[in-house]
């Protein structure tokens, strides 16, 4: 192998080593804290009760689950001291509930749009389904989906391999495919379909509540629009502004994921050159931090777009951390 290949792939080793070592440790706690303030501030008044919100608030218990179960170990495998390359139950359960907080979180986003495409509609019986029922019962249902989904995990997953993305990975050609798939398709490319249809249906209703108009009287009309106004207050709109930044920064995040996996899938009995091995390896490693960011951007999202109701739920969260103290 010539020198010049051989130093490109010392430096791409190196490039996803580094990766793995220092992004990691920016993202864990960039996460960690931000899903951690996610979790008190959605638990606080209104937002409590709130069917949309609640979803948040399961979403991002299942993100601080998720980075915390994924990333650790991608920071101990920048210094080459992760458990879970070598310790066999430990892999398959860091993988278990790695995969199944991630499909939670994803698909709570998508219960969410959905949530939202009821409370906008003009159709009373619709707007009913938008309730704290319903989502605890959609909560139910999403966790044991999650379960159910990869608890082939426990086979499938081995420690000590060789030759795949992870030395904790799929230990056969079919159950690589099992586990790749079911992730890229359910746990990513379903749901952020889900999320951009009923959003795009949530965007309408709201745009046709504004068109919509009475042919009787002025005054009726008058009196229709206030009411389709009141039913859509605020804080609806800002959970709308919120999902909708979510959704299309988690579609960035994610996909690119989704893609890689779908063609390492497909790609697995091609024989390989050490050099795009290297390249593939540092592609995969970038495209899975992500995913973590993705996991870790939702309080930051909804400081920015939740307006004044999370931004006031936040300051009395930090006020009462300050009294507490004193």
């Amino acid at each position: 192998m010539p020198t010049n290949t051989t130093n490109l792939i010392a430096y791409l080793q190196n490039a996803s080593t580094q990766s793995n070592r220092y992004i990691s440790i920016f993202i864990f706690i960039f996460g960690v804290l931000g899903n951690i303030l996610n979790c008190i501030v959605l638990s606080q008044g209104k937002l409590r009760t709130n069917s949309c919100s609640f979803l948040f608030l399961i979403s991002s218990i299942a993100s601080l689950i998720s980075i915390l179960s994924g990333l650790t170990s991608r920071m101990l495998a920048g210094y080459a001291v992760d458990l879970t390359n070598t310790i066999s139950w430990l892999c398959k359960l860091r993988a278990f509930v790695l995969f199944v907080s991630r499909t939670i979180a994803a698909w709570s986003l998508t219960f969410a749009s959905i949530d939202r495409w009821f409370s906008s509609s003009a159709n009373s019986e619709y707007r009913k389904k938008s309730s704290l029922k319903n989502s605890y019962r959609n909560m139910y249902i999403i966790i044991l989906f999650s379960f159910l989904l990869y608890i082939q995990l426990f086979y499938c997953y081995e420690a000590n391999l060789i030759n795949t993305p992870l030395k904790c990975y799929g230990k056969t050609v079919a159950c690589q495919l099992a586990s790749d798939l079911s992730y890229a398709i359910i746990t990513i490319i379903i749901p952020i379909m889900g999320m951009i249809l009923f959003g795009l249906l949530t965007i309408l209703n709201v745009q046709k509540s504004y068109r919509r108009v009475c042919v009787v009287t002025v005054t009726k009309v008058t009196k229709n629009v206030q009411n389709q106004r009141k039913r859509w207050k605020k804080a609806d709109y800002h959970l709308l502004l919120m999902l909708i930044v979510q959704i299309i920064l988690y579609s960035i995040f994610t996909l690119p994921q989704a893609i890689q996996k779908i063609y390492s899938t497909s790609t697995e009995t091609q024989i390989k050159s050490a050099l795009q091995n290297a390249i593939e390896n540092l592609i995969f490693n970038l495209l899975l931090l992500l995913t973590y960011f993705s996991s870790g951007m939702p309080f930051y999202i909804y400081t920015l777009c939740g307006g004044q109701i999370f931004r006031k739920a936040l300051i009395d969260v930090i006020r009462k951390l300050c009294i507490c103290r004193r």
